[in-house]
């Protein structure tokens, strides 16, 4: 898991093409925070970006969820989430449905929050519980980045 803030989005660079333009993506589309909900491709299938909009919840609605097939990096538009995150292997793993990419789990974990210009970057290692509120409950605005992982990952 990586926590920080858009202004150091150069030092990713190494980690691959595909999550340097995603983080390039952000922060060269000045139009993010006027941007609709919904899916924007960026590379097909290979880097998409969801906008969302969501009341934050408390922890006790919250599900621990990781991807296979993707990496997740949770831009935060607008207001503040606390997302959980905690090693699978430390998890309880569930169900693994390969349609949604999306591999449920129990336990706990660690906490951060995350405020207007960060963001969080969860690989297929990384469990993540997301849209919790951080203190009190408010409407964020995010944008989750989809980054296919490649074969030789």
């Amino acid at each position: 898991m990586i926590f920080d803030t858009l202004e150091n989005h150069a030092r990713y660079a190494g980690m691959g093409d595909r999550i340097y333009s995603a983080l390039n993506y952000v922060l060269q589309t000045k139009l993010i925070y006027s941007l609709p909900l919904g899916r924007f491709d960026i590379d097909g299938s290979h880097l998409y970006a969801l906008v969302q909009e969501y009341p934050t919840k408390p922890i006790e609605q919250g599900k621990w969820e990781a991807h296979r097939k993707y990496i997740d990096i949770q831009y935060m538009v607008s207001g503040k989430e606390r997302m959980g995150f905690a090693n699978i292997n430390t998890l309880q793993q569930g169900i693994y449905s390969a349609e949604k990419d999306l591999l449920q789990m129990e336990g706990t974990g660690n906490f951060v929050d995350v405020f207007a210009g960060a963001f969080v970057i969860f690989f297929p290692e990384d469990g993540h519980m997301p849209g919790l509120n951080a203190g009190v409950p408010e409407i964020i605005k995010k944008v989750v980045l989809k980054v296919k992982i490649p074969e030789s990952f």
